[in-house]
């Protein structure tokens, strides 16, 4: 390569993403041991996101006794932190370690749609799993006539398709179709500069109102809950408790309590992140603050099946049997991974 093309700054080399083109990006190619470690390390938080969603959506769709409406939603929550770990956090880490885009702006802003769908979809589904918690405790007696796997499907797709809407609109409504938001200051970059009113509104829209919503959804949640506890406290010493309605509450209590961790987890690692992009009227993707905040967002998708695997003991068993190849066994759809009681 021709040497005017070659840069030296503070030990890093710096190319050019196409040499032959008269307005070609910079190339600034990262390596270091402190580098190869860290992109060592998200990769291998990447192989986990994949590996332990997969295991969520196998568990789910393979045995017919987790074919529940909450594990559906849960199921939708699996996908959608799936395509994080498939798609959004390796095409991430080949940013962090290789500054050029080589693919064209048509799928640099098909990337951006991707990375805003599957967070825009796990926001609907745990607004549908605060909802889904909210009937279970507060109407149980009627929550398996009006929660239903059907029911719930047909919300699940909804819910993905208005996602899909909303991401497609921003885009275009923004300046229109994809590729004229990306960056052009040169050829071979994919930076989405984020307009501030933009940001603003998507606050609203994707952040406040469905967090608003499962915050008070999950207070009225609790403070049934409680009001239950006193109760079941009180009827201690009535017979068989644990196997009528009291019982049945203390559950979906439990599985409310359980659920509420990712919900709390997923809203933790989102504020930091709008927090600091209100701070600069000027946000775009290729900052320090946006990778370092952009990074908390995408490892919860790792630590959600992580939560799982601390709380259920569905997940346990089921992960056993994938590992093991039992799934392969005929009838292995029907066996039962609740041994003990509820």
């Amino acid at each position: 390569m021709d040497l005017n093309n070659t840069e030296f700054r503070h030990g890093i080399e710096v190319l050019y993403c196409f040499p032959d083109h008269n307005v070609s990006c910079r190339k600034e190619v990262r390596t270091g041991t402190g580098n190869i470690l860290l992109f060592i390390f998200l990769s291998c938080i990447s192989v986990g996101t994949v590996i332990l969603n997969l295991l969520v959506i196998i568990s789910i769709s393979h045995f017919k006794q987790l074919h529940t409406p909450t594990n559906l939603l849960i199921l939708s929550l699996a996908v959608a932190d799936l395509l994080v770990g498939l798609i959004v956090m390796p095409v991430s880490i080949m940013q962090l370690m290789d500054t050029c885009w080589y693919l064209g702006k048509m799928a640099c802003g098909l990337f951006c749609v991707i990375s805003f769908l599957s967070v825009s979809a796990s926001l609907c589904s745990l607004t549908f799993i605060a909802v889904d918690r909210y009937i279970a405790v507060c109407d149980p007696l009627l929550y398996s006539t009006r929660v239903t796997a059907c029911k719930t499907s047909v919300f699940i797709i909804l819910g993905w398709s208005v996602a899909a809407f909303y991401v497609i609109m921003v885009c275009y409504f923004n300046d229109h179709l994809l590729p004229s938001q990306i960056s052009s200051s040169c050829y071979g970059e994919c930076v989405l500069a984020t307009k501030y009113s933009w940001l603003i509104a998507d606050l609203v829209v994707s952040f406040l109102t469905p967090c608003s919503v499962v915050l008070i959804l999950y207070f009225i949640i609790f403070k049934v809950a409680r009001r239950q506890a006193k109760a079941v406290k009180a009827a201690r010493n009535g017979a068989a408790h644990n196997h009528g309605p009291e019982g049945s509450n203390i559950s979906e209590t439990k599985a409310a309590k359980k659920i509420g961790t990712v919900i709390f987890v997923y809203i933790a690692c989102w504020i930091p992140f709008y927090l600091c992009s209100l701070s600069a009227e000027n946000f775009t993707s290729v900052s320090v603050v946006w990778t370092l905040f952009s990074w908390l967002l995408l490892i919860n998708s790792s630590v959600n099946p992580l939560i799982y695997a601390i709380f259920y003991s569905w997940f346990r068993s089921s992960c056993k049997l994938i590992v093991t190849c039992r799934i392969f066994e005929s009838s292995s759809s029907r066996f039962n991974l609740f041994p003990d009681p509820i």
